[in-house]
């Protein structure tokens, strides 16, 4: 897999995740500890394209 289609694939799946911890936030049957899971996978997708944009 090339580098431009690896972080394509990871932007895809960073937005993917914003879209999973908004439905999230609006249910109220979320558990916050699995919406801090969330959170810190889509931090690490952000780092990891930046890290691999620079």
């Amino acid at each position: 897999m090339s580098l431009n289609a690896h972080l394509e694939t990871l932007k895809k799946k960073h937005h993917d995740m914003s879209e999973a911890i908004e439905a999230a936030q609006r249910s109220p049957a979320t558990d916050g500890l699995e919406l801090t899971d969330m959170k810190k996978q889509k931090m690490r997708l952000k780092e990891e394209i930046t890290r691999l944009s620079a």
